[in-house]
């Protein structure tokens, strides 16, 4: 302990952030901030949609509404303070304030992983087992998968955290990024961190090989399952496989590019950071309306009973 107290003396962090000259900043708040309370009121629909619509009582969007909160949450993690500081001149965090990001931001993403893998489930059983599917995915089936995927959100990032908890931090504090993250963090530890980024990539790579393997096994067999139904079959099927997949490469591509190589400190990670923690949760909600008749006529059902709310369901 005496040891720590000595070196310990980092209580707060700079963030660089995004960009440096404050007319280019300015620019980023006019464009962020309407993006993040899309992503908010979109993702906030659908979970209020699949609350209260009785035509989306299937598990499949019982998923998606999860999928809504969490995408809420992994991006409130992240995103608020990021367009703060985009206005201030100093970007500052405390060092338990970063660690708490680091936290939360693990748990969502693992989370919102673990319902990719499990929505990517539910479709397989529904195209591949179809007399099966209600048997198979029961409520309490469902109910457990999502637990499941919470839990493991949580576990993957009470790992992370307690790794990182134990660090001496004894300055430099200026942290290379628009938000706390491990890496960056990492770079400020004034001891090797050579262990800690093995069980960083051990902790994050087993979950990335094991999520990529799933999704990408479930859908070949969805795929090759699809041959034999009719063209209609095919055509209805392959509409709500799309918007998985479509959502699956959107979070997983940019997350691999930062994850899966050598840390730089370039501009590029860090824009390629904003697709995944600014963009990607905003199109979500765009992605499962626009290919989803369900979705939209229970929206339009939402939109009328607010206009008139006399109306009966």
């Amino acid at each position: 302990k005496i040891h720590e107290s000595s070196t310990n003396n980092v209580t707060e962090l700079i963030i660089t952030g995004l960009f440096q000259d404050p007319e280019v900043q300015r620019v980023c708040f006019v464009l962020f901030l309407p993006v993040y309370l899309a992503t908010v009121v979109g993702n906030g629909l659908i979970v209020v949609m699949v609350s209260v619509s009785k035509s989306l009582r299937s598990p499949m969007y019982f998923f998606l509404g999860y999928l809504s909160l969490v995408e809420i949450c992994y991006s409130s993690t992240v995103v608020p303070k990021f367009i703060m500081d985009l206005l201030a001149k100093v970007k500052t965090i405390s060092l338990k304030g970063c660690l708490a990001q680091i936290f939360f931001f693990h748990f969502f993403v693992v989370t919102e992983i673990l319902l990719l893998m499990v929505m990517a489930y539910d479709r397989y059983v529904a195209i591949c087992k179809p007399l099966h599917y209600m048997n198979i995915m029961s409520r309490q089936l469902c109910h457990m998968l999502v637990a499941g995927s919470w839990l493991g959100g949580f576990i993957h990032s009470i790992i992370q955290v307690l790794n990182t908890i134990n660090l001496p931090f004894c300055g430099p504090n200026v942290i290379d990024h628009y938000f706390c993250d491990l890496r960056p963090l990492f770079k400020l530890a004034c001891k090797d961190t050579f262990v800690e980024g093995i069980i960083v990539l051990a902790n994050s790579g087993l979950i990335s090989i094991f999520s990529v393997t799933i999704l990408v096994s479930s859908y070949a067999i969805i795929l090759f399952n699809l041959r034999k139904r009719s063209a209609e079959g095919r055509r209805k099927a392959l509409s709500t496989c799309a918007s998985h997949i479509t959502v699956v490469i959107l979070f997983f591509g940019p997350a691999i590019f930062i994850y899966m190589r050598p840390s730089s400190t370039f501009t590029g990670d860090k824009l390629v950071a904003v697709v995944y923690t600014v963009i990607t949760p905003m199109l979500n909600p765009i992605i499962y309306t626009l290919r989803n008749a369900e979705v939209k006529i229970a929206m339009r059902k939402l939109w009328a009973r607010r206009e008139n709310p006399g109306m009966g369901t």
